[in-house]
């Protein structure tokens, strides 16, 4: 495989325009290094996140549906969140949304892949997790802003999900489609 060039861009200038929890919006003047100039680049900034692929010892796929206001629909997804600095890892971040969202957890976890939502423009990454033999040990705890249900999903309805293209969420369809793969089941 060939090795990359750094191709990094030269910072001229830079200034917050936001800082709202949900929306810090940073433009900067940029110079490529090919002497190009770009005087206004937006970056946004997030925290990192979450998702879990969460399978229950009797193989069941852990779900949530819940409202995306952004596309105006209701979806199916997998358990998902933000990397809280008071967790202390991606990992107990992930244990805690799964365990608050859904009320599932135990089980035997390992990060599955990370990936980036968009590089062009965000400077987070999500850590997906592979959760198996999960079960569930508590109620729901969900936040005053979430309104989730959960589902049960065998393997079957997941890759009914996936080939109908009933998952638009690009972030969570990777790591599904991910694991779809590596156990050949599409």
């Amino acid at each position: 495989m060939n090795k990359l060039k750094d191709k990094r861009w030269k910072v001229i200038h830079s200034e917050y325009l936001s800082r709202e929890p949900w929306l810090t919006v940073r433009k900067e003047e940029v110079e490529l290094p090919n002497g190009n100039r770009i005087p206004s680049y937006y970056v946004l900034e997030y925290p990192d996140w979450i998702n879990i692929i969460a399978i229950t010892r009797d193989g069941h796929f852990v779900m949530i549906d819940q409202y995306r206001h952004g596309l105006g629909v209701t979806e199916f997804e997998l358990c998902a969140g933000v990397c809280e600095k008071e967790d202390g890892s991606p990992l107990i971040s992930a244990q805690r949304e799964l365990l608050e969202e859904t009320g599932y957890g135990n089980g035997n976890w390992h990060e599955f892949m990370t990936i980036s939502p968009n590089p062009g423009s965000q400077n987070n990454l999500i850590h997906c997790f592979l959760a198996k033999d999960i079960e569930k040990i508590a109620e729901q705890n969900t936040e005053p802003s979430e309104d989730i249900n959960v589902h049960l999903f065998t393997i079957d309805d997941i890759r009914e999900l996936m080939t109908t293209n009933q998952m638009q969420q690009a972030t969570q369809a990777a790591p599904l489609w991910k694991y779809l793969a590596m156990n050949h089941l599409v």
